[in-house]
C-alpha cells in the first residue's frame, strides 16, 4: 500500500477544466486562520503582496506577483464569516476560482483550499504554487516571519507532482 503525503493536493478534470483541492489541519483558532486568509496585510504575509480594496462580496483585489512583475485582479464572490471566502481571479484570458473553507476541530481548525477553473496545462506548477503557499502559511500562523523564499519552495514541490523545475516556465515566461 501507498502511503500518501497527506499535505499532497490533488487534482481532479472537470469537463475541459482542472480542480485543485488542498487539505490542511492547523492548530490555531479558527479566527486566527480566517484572519490570516481574508485581512490584506496577513494574506500578504504567506501568500504574495495583495491589496483588498473592500472585504465583501463584489469587493476588488489586487494581487502581485514579484517574481513574474505581474499584477492580476479578483472579486470577492463568497464571505461567509468564519467559514468561507473566495475570490474569481481574473488572468488574462479566463477566470478561475480561489475558494478557502473553514471549520473549526477540537483546538484547531480544517481548511480546505479549491482552486477551479484552471486549464489542464497550469495544473502541476499550480499545485506545486499552493504547496509552497500553504507551507508559508503553517509558518505565518505560528507567529515566524516568512521570508520571500517561494521559488526555492515552489522548486521544492514541482517534482511532488510530476513537474520538474528545469523544465518548467511559469505562466509569464519566467524560465527556472
Amino acid at each position: 500500500m501507498i502511503e500518501l503525503d497527506p499535505r499532497m493536493g490533488e487534482a481532479r478534470t472537470d469537463g475541459e477544466g482542472v480542480t485543485l483541492v488542498f487539505r490542511r489541519r492547523y492548530a490555531k483558532p479558527l479566527a486566527k486562520v480566517w484572519a490570516a486568509v481574508t485581512d490584506a496585510e496577513r494574506l500578504s504575509a504567506w501568500f504574495t503582496p495583495t491589496t483588498i480594496e473592500r472585504l465583501e462580496v463584489g469587493g476588488r483585489m489586487e494581487i502581485y506577483f514579484p517574481l513574474l512583475k505581474q499584477d492580476s485582479t479578483a472579486t470577492i464572490v463568497t464571505l461567509e464569516p468564519m467559514r468561507a471566502f473566495a475570490w474569481a481571479w481574473h488572468e488574462a484570458d479566463y477566470d478561475t476560482l480561489v475558494r478557502f473553507d473553514l471549520a473549526p476541530d477540537g483546538d484547531g481548525c480544517r481548511l480546505t483550499l479549491t482552486h477551479s477553473g484552471l486549464r489542464p496545462e497550469d495544473g502541476p506548477e499550480t499545485l506545486g504554487g499552493w504547496h509552497a503557499y500553504l507551507e508559508a502559511l503553517e509558518a505565518a500562523l505560528e507567529g515566524l516571519a516568512s521570508p520571500r523564499d517561494f521559488l526555492a519552495r515552489w522548486k521544492a514541490a514541482l517534482p511532488l507532482y510530476g513537474a520538474e523545475p528545469g523544465a518548467t516556465t511559469l505562466n509569464a515566461g519566467v524560465r527556472l
